[in-house]
């Protein structure tokens, strides 16, 4: 049967005393994490759609490359110039 570790010998040697160590807080870094990361979650459907994440990301730039391109409107017709031949007035 092995012998239980006793809870003073847990902070490793001798020397250190948990008090040494200053006051621990939970969850200090938890805000700078939410703000740094962008997690989203895909709906089951997307999801199958695209195998990795590089796929997700290349649908994605092509969708912002189309929408900021500038939207072309088709060229005008030319018009046909008018007919010169002028109907002669008979007197």
């Amino acid at each position: 049967m092995k012998k239980a570790k006793s809870e003073s010998n847990d902070w490793g040697r001798p020397e250190y005393e948990r008090s040494d160590l200053g006051e621990l807080v939970r969850g200090k870094y938890t805000k700078r994490l939410g703000e740094s990361s962008n997690i989203v979650v895909l709906d089951p459907e997307v999801a199958r759609a695209f195998p990795n994440s590089e796929a997700v990301n290349r649908a994605l730039r092509a969708l912002i490359h189309e929408t900021r391109q500038p939207k072309r409107t088709p060229p005008k017709p030319k018009r046909k110039p008018a007919s010169s031949t002028k109907k002669q007035r008979i007197v």
